[in-house]
């Protein structure tokens, strides 16, 4: 279904709504999650905005023809590479709806927890790397912590739309919790043991800190090891996303060699 537009004048100029999805590849891969999605606006057809119609009218989706201008505008000037859509608020799960999931998927739980993590980008990079790496759900605090952006949904490059999140009050009791469920917990950060020399072949939460604060201490005291990545060029630390990455594919690929 195709509407012509509309000019985007409810939109904030100083950032995006927290309701829209940005992005091309976002967009698709929120359409094919079966995420709800109220109305799409597009500048173009090229190149895979036809597949975002397609998906659209299979899907029964208005989409709106709009100017490059109109997206500029609801996108606060981010990249939005001509596709916007408008869903409803993600809904966030809770810690046991998780540990849930991955019991109904016969696996270990492969769960990370983001400490204060602040930058969007990065919260939306570790989304993406949790989904491919198939971990089962992330976690964050209600405070100092970014909330799930446009920002982040497009920086998971649509990994946001099948991944559980859960936000919690408090991330040292929720560490607690997870370890009397049986799991095992592991805060990265620097001084730690050498990730290889660690068990992943465990029910496994992965504590990733804050861009400039690291794991907080009284995290880092609750959880069962302390995971470092070593380093042998002369910058001594990866930047909080890429290390989620290293620790993620190591967790997901030992365990994959064990049995529940």
């Amino acid at each position: 279904m195709e509407n012509r537009e509309s000019n985007g004048k409810a939109y904030s100029r100083g950032k995006p709504a927290e309701n829209i999805i940005i992005g091309r590849n976002a967009v698709i891969e929120l359409l094919r999650s079966g995420a709800p999605v109220e109305k799409i606006y597009v500048s173009g057809r090229d190149g895979n905005i036809r597949t975002v119609f397609q998906l659209a009218k299979e899907k029964g989706i208005t989409v709106i023809q709009s100017k490059t201008e109109t997206l500029d505008r609801m996108a606060a000037s981010t990249n939005h590479q001509g596709v916007i859509a408008v869903c409803g608020e993600k809904e966030y799960s809770s810690v046991d709806e998780i540990l849930e999931s991955a019991r109904a998927r016969g696996e270990m739980p492969l769960v990370v927890i983001c400490d204060g993590i602040e930058d969007p980008h990065n919260l939306g990079a570790i989304i993406r790397s949790a989904e491919c790496c198939g971990a089962h759900g992330v976690i964050i605090p209600e405070r100092r912590s970014c909330g799930l952006t446009s920002t982040v949904s497009k920086a998971s490059a649509g990994a946001l739309a099948y991944m559980k999140i859960a936000k919690v009050v408090n991330i040292a009791q929720t560490v607690e919790k997870l370890k009397k469920e049986g799991m095992w917990t592991f805060a990265a950060e620097a001084g730690g043991t050498d990730y290889f020399d660690l068990d992943w072949h465990v029910p496994c939460a992965l504590v990733m800190g804050g861009e400039d604060s690291g794991v907080s201490r009284l995290v880092k005291e609750k959880c069962d090891f302390t995971a470092s990545i070593p380093m042998y060029g002369k910058v001594n630390s990866l930047n909080v996303s890429a290390a989620a990455a290293v620790l993620l594919s190591h967790a997901a690929r030992m365990q994959k060699n064990a049995k529940p």
